[in-house]
């Protein structure tokens, strides 16, 4: 049976490896790379609070170059909101099986403003989530 995950995506490390875990570990799997437009957290590290037309085209570009290293496809999707809020909601309502997720994204004064994505996704998720140090 084929399972749906949801791998949430910023430009950190811990999130590439999350993603390189889920390809590698559930090969046979549905995989959805989310990535959160956080208004809030944009406002606070000083960048501009963009929309979802945004997103660096090269952001999804080395997705799917990783995507394909492992010889799979992904989806992809960008969502706007609070960022554990959004990965939370999208995962309800696509019926998502599982999130697999970095145990740290951006760092910095965001950061230590806004807390840990990862945490308040582990704590509020009704479903398994799997953290990749």
């Amino acid at each position: 049976m084929t399972r749906h995950l949801l791998v949430p995506m910023d430009d950190s490390e811990t999130a590439r490896g999350a993603l390189e875990h889920a390809l590698s570990i559930h090969p046979d799997d549905e995989i959805t790379v989310i990535h959160v437009i956080d208004d809030l957290e944009a406002g606070y590290a000083g960048g501009p609070a963009g929309g979802a037309d945004e997103v660096e085209p090269d952001f999804f570009a080395a997705v799917q170059a990783m995507a394909d290293e492992y010889g799979r496809s992904v989806d992809t999707t960008v969502v706007e909101g609070t960022s554990a809020d959004a990965i939370l909601e999208y995962a309800r309502d696509e019926d998502v099986d599982q999130i697999v997720m970095g145990s740290e994204g951006r760092s910095g004064v965001s950061r230590m403003l806004l807390g840990s994505v990862a945490e308040t996704v582990t704590r509020k998720s009704r479903i398994p989530v799997t953290i990749v140090p």
